[in-house]
């Protein structure tokens, strides 16, 4: 599955510690910025995947779920961590789930919004994925 955990440099001290994204934390350009907060704890975010966009979702606060589907397998994992961000590269149906209290997921994101780059029907997606590997 094309996802990756990245490591975000941290600088640690004992009046707290500071994570750090510039240079090349990340494998691509930062277009645009937005977290998600205040979600009920039993509310589901995302449910898209984006054509050509990359997405590194970090958990600044609190814990939450992102259910990854690439049409063949499909990956949980728990972002509980503020140095350490889910990179999600194109083609990657997303869901975000189990949010803890007080959670805060932040998303840099590789362009600015385009719906067009939007897949937000699973069965569409599933179709473009096998679509996409049979020309391999």
């Amino acid at each position: 599955m094309n996802i990756e955990i990245i490591s975000i440099p941290k600088i640690e001290d004992y009046r707290g510690n500071i994570a750090v994204v510039e240079g090349n934390c990340i494998p691509f350009d930062v277009k645009r910025v937005y977290y998600l907060f205040d979600i009920p704890s039993n509310s589901k975010r995302g449910g898209h995947a984006h054509k050509e966009q990359l997405e590194l979702l970090i958990p600044l606060s609190g814990s939450f779920d992102v259910i990854l589907k690439d049409g063949r397998s499909t990956k949980a994992i728990t972002l509980n961590k503020p140095d350490k961000g889910l990179l999600i590269n194109e083609n990657i149906w997303r869901e975000l789930e189990n949010f803890s209290s007080g959670a805060v997921c932040l998303v840099l994101a590789s362009d600015v919004y385009d719906e067009e780059d939007y897949i937000r029907d699973y069965d569409q997606f599933i179709g473009s994925v096998n679509s996409n590997s049979s020309l391999i």
